[in-house]
């Protein structure tokens, strides 16, 4: 099946599989500011998602950021499928440690929301459609560290955050077991999640490539989605 659940702007999402999931990680916004003026913008995604990222420096160690996303992955033969969208804002502290290399942390709350369908789950015993929506809330901390010059830069990012479910809705049964009640059952959950971020081009635009992992401290064995990799734009202005 195809399942999606946002955070990430963005974003949770969801991505095909056979059972469902309730959370994927969205990419991180890694803007690595170093002065005032300074804005930075990444549309990025993969074959499920689309997502912008934007961030500005609005004095010499006070950096504010936005993203969000839309998670869209196309239903599979058997009809099963979600959708999901999220927002994100935050604000930090950034510093240049030395030339080239600059430490950031922010504070960083999202909302959003997913649906999933199973038409396949649906039983006329039980009288389910096989559907399950919720709306999302996360919040946490994002510290950052990399290196930029004027054709590359790198980055190691870690997403420390809780994310909760409310509003949760539906009739879904998987393997036997109310999907609704599961939710309700893990409906807080921290989340661990490094990413590395790699961007390389011309001096204003360039290619980005992140690959992040996401370890839920809360429950081990959360129906969610551990690893994503995005491909994006990066520009940069000064």
């Amino acid at each position: 099946m195809k399942s999606i659940c946002l955070f990430s702007i963005l974003m949770l999402c969801l991505i095909s599989a056979c059972s469902p999931k309730y959370y994927t990680p969205n990419t991180q916004n890694v803007p690595l500011l170093s002065s005032q003026g300074e804005t930075n913008l990444t549309l990025s995604g993969n074959g499920n998602q689309v997502e912008f990222q934007g961030a500005n420096a609005i004095t010499d160690h006070l950096g504010i950021k936005a993203n969000g996303g839309l998670f869209i992955p196309a239903d599979l033969d058997n009809g099963n499928g979600g959708s999901g969208k999220f927002l994100e804002a935050g604000i930090g502290y950034f510093k240049e440690l030395s030339p080239g290399w600059v430490f950031e942390t922010y504070g960083i709350a999202g909302l959003g929301s997913f649906e999933n369908h199973l038409p396949g789950s649906a039983t006329t015993t039980l009288l389910t459609m096989g559907d399950i929506s919720a709306n999302i809330f996360r919040i946490g901390l994002q510290p950052n560290i990399g290196y930029k010059s004027k054709f590359f830069s790198a980055a190691l990012s870690t997403r420390i955050a809780n994310l909760s479910y409310n509003n949760i809705e539906g009739d879904l049964i998987f393997d036997g077991e109310d999907q609704v009640n599961y939710l309700e059952e893990n409906k807080s959950n921290i989340l661990i999640e490094p990413a590395l971020t790699i961007r390389g081009g011309l001096e204003k635009l360039k290619l980005q490539l992140q690959y992040g992992y996401s370890f839920n401290a809360s429950n081990s064995n959360f129906s969610q989605d551990k690893t994503y990799l995005t491909l994006g734009l990066n520009f940069n202005f000064n």
